[in-house]
């Protein structure tokens, strides 16, 4: 496990796997296990929390991963492929293409060079309070690419999600195969 890191201001995180969001204060003591997609997951005395990428420097001496720069140029649907692996489970250090989350994948060109991208995801269980943090990293990860006027990510459950649903690379990643 990493050294820790004693947050220098007060933080509003996420808890794991609930989803409510708590407030961390100044003081509090953190290890990071997971930064990926520009969040931050760490466990505290208290649990699990992701701290959202604007506020990771709360914690004293810990120095972030680059983030991915956001996709220049003309929209594609590869663009937003690529928007979609930069979104991650704070649990699993899949993204969640390779996880096998995303179902269904349409863009709408609204005939002015604007387009609305709809995904349908899953999650890897029903009771997973993080569903809204996750789908909505993604929505805000899809609306900042070029050209794109709207992005509504939807939860769905049908089918059931698997562990069969994880891409060669996210098994490989998580030691699967």
């Amino acid at each position: 496990m990493s050294s820790p890191h004693t947050l220098v201001q007060e933080v509003t995180a996420t808890a794991i796997p609930a989803g409510h969001r708590a407030t961390l204060p100044v003081g509090t003591r953190a290890h990071v296990v997971q930064s990926l997609g520009g969040n931050v997951t760490v466990r505290t005395d208290a649990g699990l929390f992701r701290i959202d990428r604007d506020q990771v420097a709360a914690l004293a001496g810990y120095e972030p991963a680059p983030e991915v720069a956001p996709v220049a140029g003309e929209f594609s649907e590869e663009a937003v492929w690529s928007a979609l692996r930069t979104c991650f489970d704070p649990e699993i250090p899949v993204n969640i293409v390779d996880l096998g989350l995303i179902y269904d994948l349409a863009i709408e060109p609204d005939g002015s060079g604007r387009h609305g991208v709809e995904v349908k995801m899953t999650l890897t269980a029903p009771g997973c309070g993080m569903g809204p943090v996750i789908a909505e990293d993604a929505r805000t990860k899809i609306a900042q690419l070029p050209s794109v006027h709207s992005a509504r990510v939807h939860i769905v459950w049908d089918p059931q999600w698997t562990p069969h649903m994880i891409s060669p690379a996210g098994r490989k990643a998580l030691g699967l195969e």
